[in-house]
C-alpha cells in the first residue's frame, strides 16, 4: 500500500497506517513533508522545542529533526514496537520525501478519513515547516 500523505493530518494517518502495518501490510508513505499538523503553529513549534531540549544530548532522549522521520516516529508510538509483532509492524513502514523513483509508476492512494478538509480551524502546520523551526533555531521562531 502506497499512500500520499499531502493535507494529510498526522495523527490520524499515523493511527490507520499503524493499524494496517499490525495487520500485515506492508506501508509506504510518499510526500511526507507535505503531512500536516492541527493547531496554532506558536503552541506546535512549542510543544516540538520542549521535546527536543528535554533529557541530555548524549544520553538522550533522541528525537527526529527530518520530515520523514517525525512521521516515523509517530507511527512508531501508535505501535506496540517493545513487543515481538510491533517491532515486525515497524520494519514493514517506510516513509520518503517526495517521491523516489521506483514508486512513480505504482499506484498511489490517499486517506479520505485524515484529509486536512475536515479540519474545522484553518490553524495547521506541516512538517516540513517543523522540521526548518529545529534546523533554523526554534527559539526565534517562537517568540515572534
Amino acid at each position: 500500500m502506497i499512500i500520499d500523505g499531502t493535507n494529510l493530518i498526522l495523527g490520524r494517518l499515523a493511527t490507520y497506517l499503524a493499524k494496517k502495518a499490525l495487520e500485515g501490510e506492508s506501508v509506504i508513505i510518499v510526500n511526507c513533508e507535505n503531512i500536516v499538523v492541527s493547531g496554532r503553529k506558536k503552541q506546535i513549534i512549542g510543544l516540538y522545542n520542549e521535546r527536543l531540549n528535554r533529557g541530555d544530548a548524549y544520553k538522550g532522549p533522541f528525537f527526529p529533526k527530518m520530515p520523514d522521520r517525525i512521521v516515523r516516529r509517530t507511527i512508531r508510538g501508535m505501535l506496540p514496537y517493545t513487543q515481538e509483532r510491533g517491532a515486525k509492524a515497524y520494519k514493514r513502514v517506510k516513509v520518503f520525501m517526495g517521491v523516489p523513483d521506483s514508486y512513480k509508476n505504482q499506484k498511489i492512494e490517499t486517506v479520505t478519513t485524515a484529509d486536512a478538509k475536515k479540519l474545522t480551524t484553518l490553524k495547521f502546520i506541516t512538517i516540513n515547516d517543523i522540521s526548518k523551526f529545529y534546523n533554523k533555531g526554534v527559539a526565534q521562531w517562537v517568540n515572534q
